[in-house]
């Protein structure tokens, strides 16, 4: 059984994330909010995601990041059997960097 998430103070937060105009905005909240712990475990999962995506191996993965065998299959789980939520933002960035590309 899934816990539900969708409560008002978690409304809230994500108010307050698409609020943010820049990365030094992120920064500066990301740093109020969460313990350097916090994000670094945040971080090191969405690069986890990435290489997973780019097909590396859990080996490969580990020696990058540091990330224990247990959390690259937590993430590859929700790649597999998630909200895709990794693949929406991975193709949101990809967008986004053909744009870039587009203009130089």
């Amino acid at each position: 059984m899934s816990k539900n998430i969708r409560t008002s103070a978690v409304d809230h937060l994500f108010e307050a994330i698409l609020s943010l105009k820049n990365s030094e905005e992120c920064y500066t909240f990301f740093e109020d909010i969460c313990t350097v712990n916090e994000l670094l475990s945040l971080s090191q999962r969405f690069e986890v995601a990435r290489m997973l995506r780019n097909h590396k191996t859990y080996l490969e993965i580990a020696e990058k990041t540091g990330a224990s065998t247990a959390t690259i299959s937590r993430v590859n789980r929700s790649l597999n059997y998630g909200k895709d939520g990794y693949d929406m933002v991975f193709s949101r960035i990809a967008e986004i960097k053909d744009t870039e590309d587009e203009i130089e």
